[in-house]
């Protein structure tokens, strides 16, 4: 097809939003518009009207008309298909249908129609995937800030925490009638400060300087500002409680994401001398019909030297992989040594790890279209029914040796059709009536519990319940890399080391 312009008008011809997509001057748009009223046939029921020149095809919104004008050598089946999609778009962002919202949302309207319709000829979407592309949100973008507020959070809690320490020593030293170790006897506001000490008094310049010993006696009875953040104390440091302050209930639905972007932005703690950490993402794109289009995983060893005796270090690698992975070491570590022996040391011996770094030593790349290397593969089957569909979903873990942790499942819902109804459901399940999600999460997902479905009927079309996401987390890499061993080259003997995993997923999808 070739589609002119797609546009919202009143039932007197007037444009209310217009959209042209091929090029059109606006006398040329207004008078197509102008003419659409008078050639309509009141006594039938068809939904196109023809000239000699062009085609429209309509559809009644209520007071007024979603109205595509094309060229009239164009398909009328795909016309009639376009225009559904173009009447559903609409209720999207206008819920009264009325003039006035449709100009408050007008720029929201065309974005949607771009997403339609490009250069004239129909885009392969559907109202999810349009959904998806107009509203540009990032929910990794919302974890790393929330990830950021609460290790800002937790470091205030720890300044005002020792803040009020240092406080309740000066109280106690001024009753013994001595000061206390690190302060003058002038108190906060005091010039007899020596140098030395002036780091102590910027360091507690976040407590206020006024609720001092003297202020002790009204604070049950008043409502200051110290009583009230007391007593708001709440779960705000868990990345759950913090969206939720945002309003975003979304944060059920990538759980799995928090945590591994949690784990990968907290140090592991108790670490010893040496430190391995291994982490692994991935990204797959999946076909609704079966078929992997696209499989692509990232990896890298991260070595952190805690003690300084301990920089010159032999690392012992075991890859059990047989997937086939690209690995590449550091510049500065032996490559000779890694191909021979699978140990990670370094080119110049003479020169140690650096101290109190993250530094990659071993990366690894695998990309494959071999549906059988899936970490889990996801069947969603959609049926339409007399009230919408009946939909069927289930999982397959296709890697027995990985135990994937807090997976997530989310499943786009069509806007306006109220919550689905959930028949059989192995694990828990959500709906997010904002978002428009149903969420299924298993807490654990590993060779004891391969198979699982879930059942629900809802309103809507097949393809509205596409693009299906996943996300979870493991403690097991993927690619089966460890370090066994961790010797100091001084003396070849064995070094206390700790090491942690981290594989999650940057992105799942089946579209």
């Amino acid at each position: 097809m070739v589609l002119l312009a797609a546009a919202v008008c009143n039932k007197g011809g007037k444009a209310i939003i217009s959209r042209q997509f091929v090029e059109m001057n606006r006398s040329r748009i207004e008078g197509l518009l102008a003419a659409f009223p008078k050639l309509m046939n009141t006594g039938k029921q068809h939904t196109f009207v023809e000239t000699e020149s062009v085609r429209y095809v309509y559809q009644p919104l209520e007071k007024l008309y979603m109205l595509l004008i094309t060229t009239k050598a164009s398909n009328i089946l795909e016309d009639l298909e376009t225009l559904r999609l173009f009447a559903r778009v609409i209720p999207e962002y206008c819920r009264n249908l009325e003039e006035s919202d449709i100009v408050d949302q007008a720029f929201q309207l065309i974005f949607a129609f771009d997403e339609i319709v490009a250069l004239g000829y129909r885009e392969n979407v559907n109202l999810a995937q349009i959904r998806t592309f107009t509203e540009m949100d990032s929910h990794e973008e919302k974890v790393f800030l929330a990830v950021r507020q609460t290790q800002e959070k937790e470091a205030k809690d720890q300044m005002k925490k020792r803040a009020r320490e240092l406080q309740r020593q000066r109280q106690e030293a001024e009753k013994s009638g001595r000061a206390p170790s690190g302060f003058g006897g002038g108190g906060f506001g005091s010039s007899s400060f020596n140098r030395g000490d002036t780091t102590t008094v910027i360091d507690t310049t976040p407590v206020e300087p006024t609720k001092s010993s003297y202020q002790a006696p009204s604070r049950p009875s008043g409502k200051g500002k110290a009583m009230d953040l007391r007593s708001k104390k709440k779960d705000v440091d868990s990345f759950v409680g913090q969206l939720m302050s945002e309003g975003e209930k979304v944060t059920s639905v990538s759980s799995s994401t928090n945590k591994a972007l949690a784990k990968v932005a907290t140090p592991a703690i108790n670490q010893e001398g040496i430190h391995i950490r291994i982490e692994e993402d991935i990204s797959v794109t999946a076909g609704r019909d079966g078929g992997l289009q696209s499989l692509e995983l990232h990896g890298i060893v991260k070595l952190k030297i805690n003690d300084e005796k301990m920089a010159r270090a032999l690392i012992t690698v075991v890859n059990e992989d047989k997937k086939g992975i690209q690995m590449q070491t550091h510049p500065n570590i032996d490559k000779k040594l890694f191909a021979s022996q699978s140990v990670l040391g370094l080119k110049n011996q003479d020169k140690p790890f650096p101290v109190g770094q993250d530094i990659g030593v071993l990366k690894w790349r695998f990309s494959t279209q071999d549906e059988s290397y899936m970490p889990l593969s996801i069947n969603c089957w959609p049926n339409e029914s007399g009230n919408g569909c009946d939909v069927n979903i289930e999982y397959e873990l296709e890697q027995p040796n990985l135990e994937l942790n807090d997976v997530l499942i989310s499943i786009p819902i069509p806007s306006g059709v109220g919550a689905p109804v959930v028949g059989d459901c192995d694990g828990e399940y959500n709906y997010d009536s904002r978002k428009n999600v149903l969420l299924w999460n298993l807490t654990v997902i590993d060779s004891s519990n391969k198979t699982g479905s879930m059942e629900f009927s809802v309103g809507g079309h097949p393809d509205d319940f596409f693009p299906v996401s996943v996300s979870f987390v493991s403690k097991k890499s993927y690619c089966d890399i460890q370090i066994t061993d961790i010797k100091l080259l001084e003396d070849d003997s064995p070094a206390k080391y700790s090491s942690e995993v981290c594989f999650y997923v940057d992105k799942y999808e089946i579209v």
